[in-house]
């Protein structure tokens, strides 16, 4: 049987597969926008024969898409390959973050977080199904639309499609040392609101509340209560159309992070208690999307890091293992203790900023790592 790690992998082959990817921009809140890129990994997996669903968001977002691979086995569970095609990345970035390789280094909007990671493991089914080499395990893929507003839309499809399946793989990008992910911190988002007095700002000033202070006003003490174990950042705000009305409404949206759950509920009560109804104006804080802590150290996650482990000596990589954070859809599967390993696909930096980018290197070293886990993950 052919060696999966000696298989034919190859850079600028991979480079004029991903472009296409890239340059289908596809930031999570425009809808069409995500299904264009889908459109674009529907045509690939159908050339590799897989069967192919589009199921659409209750939530008026981008489709998902479910394929199962070409096996004896096709659609039994096996192994699932779960990744996101939405990214921060509003349509335009591509004028200030053109799809470019420098060297060892490429640049491009969603290519570290996660299209580099999805598209090298399907790359590596492809090199698999051209070679004829049968996977143990039928493989399952599932890309959604919505990984990085919390995944409000889709987390029940994840947990029912994940739970048909012995083993889950999370080509998120790798960690800074270039290891896997085998568990992950709590994180949870809140969306504020102040409410106060409208007024004319130069006819009638003292006769306004303003809800933009006000929530100003918050943003040092809400940050101010980052521990090392628990982390509060203001990151969304909006308010005010008129520069002379004093505004009477602003929404602002904070993202929380905890090590443990623990820590996580503290911090939800912390936030929670800043509800206020007192005075000329008012706080109203709303809890949203919530990832439970993925606890790191579970049987069959740490089995799949040794086989991980395994394929990178052979191919001259080493491969460590920790939690982490920065959520993921992993953290439902590992939640519900379901086998999971994460953060194995590219290297890079600068992800979610106009600088993101991966080390082209790491295309082939991920991809025979994703050849060696598809082949050597039996039942």
């Amino acid at each position: 049987m052919t060696n999966p790690l000696n298989l034919p992998f190859d850079t600028d082959e991979m480079l004029a597969g991903l472009r296409p990817w890239i340059e289908t921009e596809s930031p999570t809140f425009d809808g069409a926008a995500v299904n264009r890129m889908m459109d674009v990994v529907q045509h690939d997996l159908a050339v590799l024969g897989a069967r192919i669903e589009r199921i659409p968001s209750p939530m008026g977002l981008g489709d998902s898409l479910r394929a199962t691979l070409p096996h004896p086995r096709q659609g039994e569970g096996g192994i699932l390959l779960l990744g996101h095609m939405d990214t921060v990345h509003p349509v335009g970035t591509l004028a200030k973050l053109p799809y470019k390789r420098e060297g060892n280094i490429c640049y491009g909007p969603g290519l570290m977080d996660m299209k580099g990671g999805n598209y090298v493991y399907l790359d590596a089914l492809r090199k698999l199904l051209a070679a004829g080499v049968e996977t143990p395990l039928p493989v399952t893929v599932l890309f959604t639309p919505d990984e990085e507003i919390g995944t409000p839309a889709t987390r029940a499809l994840v947990e029912a499609e994940a739970k048909r399946h012995k083993y889950i793989l999370v080509p998120e990008p790798a960690r800074p040392d270039g290891g896997a992910v085998i568990g992950r911190y709590a994180i949870a988002r809140f969306n504020l609101q102040t409410r106060g007095r409208p007024s004319h700002a130069g006819w009638a000033l003292s006769e306004g509340r303003s809800a933009i202070a006000e929530m100003a006003k918050s943003v040092g003490v809400i940050e101010g209560m980052t521990t090392e174990d628990c982390t509060f950042s203001l990151g969304v705000f909006h308010a005010g159309q008129w520069v002379n009305c004093v505004s009477s409404v602003c929404d602002a949206e904070v993202l929380t992070m905890a090590k443990t759950q623990e820590q996580l509920d503290a911090g939800v009560a912390k936030m929670m208690a800043l509800n206020s109804d007192k005075g000329d104006v008012i706080m109203e804080i709303r809890r949203g999307v919530t990832r439970p802590v993925w606890e790191p150290d579970q049987p069959g996650t740490m089995a799949m890091l040794k086989l991980a482990q395994e394929i990178g000596s052979e191919i001259g990589i080493e491969i460590s293992g920790s939690s982490a954070g920065g959520g993921s859809d992993g953290n439902f599967t590992g939640f519900l203790g379901l086998p999971t390993l994460d953060s194995i696909g590219v290297r890079g930096k600068g992800l979610h900023t106009l600088q993101e980018h991966i080390y082209v290197d790491s295309l082939t070293e991920r991809a025979k790592l994703a050849a060696g886990l598809f082949c050597r993950l039996t039942g």
